[in-house]
């Protein structure tokens, strides 16, 4: 296997470390990995981190760590890259050091999202543990969990051309939905792994390069409790609960203190490659997934109606 197995971890550059230490240990249920120079970790399994938190005044993903197979399946996987025009640069021990990598390079997407490709991602000395889950994230052989990236204008027979023809990843399917007069949402999903999708991209009004990452747990439970955690904390929300009618997911979006969002779900569908099909869905969400301000005035409308 020469491509990508799948997404072990993302690096976010973010202006009050404070609150996101908050919100990804005492809101999601994460655990806080090591604390750096300029920022600290978070796990969400034996991995030594899934996310690395820097200060910084970006608010945004600054990078994605994809791991493949092995060292001869990333020689063979930068090869290609380079063969096809891509800028690849080899890292050196500090960053792979403070990536806890065995070996690392680095490139960057057609939009200009910079790639960190890595073999031998280490796992933590101690076990994970969360004070606030009943269950646990699921990862394993799906990686830390899914991103939806904005495609900034460029066309998707560009960015298909990097992440299926080099990368490795297959399409999952895409969903067009006509949300209002005018305003189409169209994504595409791809996967590397069993996961439903393990990137996803549209081209839609957004000021950051990242819409959501996706942490799933095993314990629906912990979806809810989650849900109570932020609602108590007043921490924003993107959309309530819903499903998407692609990958099953149960869930509900969070705002992070630096304004995109995390899904927190539970009971994604995997893939099983010799069988999938591709299809086009008309529809984000089977149920639910209100914006959030809809969804306070629909009760305060029955809190009125109550009252009358």
């Amino acid at each position: 296997m020469t491509g990508v197995k799948e997404l072990a971890y993302v690096v976010y550059e973010v202006s009050d470390l404070a609150d996101w230490e908050h919100f990804g240990v005492t809101l999601l249920g994460m655990q806080l990995g090591d604390k750096l120079d300029n920022g600290f970790t978070l796990r969400t399994d034996e991995k030594c981190h899934r996310w690395v938190i820097t200060e910084g005044p970006a608010d945004d993903l600054v990078r994605s760590g994809y791991e493949v197979e092995s060292s001869a399946a990333l020689e063979a996987l930068v090869a290609t890259l380079r063969d096809a025009g891509v800028e690849v640069t080899e890292g050196d021990s500090e960053l792979a050091a403070a990536r806890r990598v065995d070996r690392i390079f680095v490139c960057a997407d057609p939009m200009g999202n910079e790639i960190e490709l890595v073999t031998g991602h280490a796992d933590a000395e101690i076990p994970f543990h969360s004070d606030a889950l009943l269950g646990g994230f699921v990862t394993g052989q799906g990686g830390a969990g899914h991103q939806v990236l904005l495609s900034k204008g460029v066309s998707r027979e560009t960015y298909l051309a990097f992440y299926q023809d080099l990368l490795g990843f297959r399409i999952s399917d895409i969903i067009v939905e006509e949300l209002a007069p005018g305003i189409v949402a169209d994504l595409i999903f791809l996967h590397c792994n069993p996961r439903h999708h393990t990137v996803a991209f549209g081209d839609m009004p957004h000021p950051k390069r990242t819409h959501h990452f996706m942490v799933e747990v095993t314990d629906i439970r912990d979806v809810g409790t989650a849900w109570d955690r932020c609602l108590a904390h007043g921490q924003p929300f993107e959309m309530t609960l819903g499903m998407h009618p692609n990958d099953n997911m149960f869930s509900f979006y969070v705002k992070t203190p630096s304004g995109f969002a995390v899904e927190y779900g539970w009971g994604g569908l995997l893939i099983d490659d010799d069988t999938w099909e591709v299809k086009t869905l008309d529809r984000l969400n089977n149920w639910g997934h209100h914006p959030m301000a809809a969804e306070v005035g629909w009760l305060q409308a029955a809190i009125a109606k109550e009252s009358n």
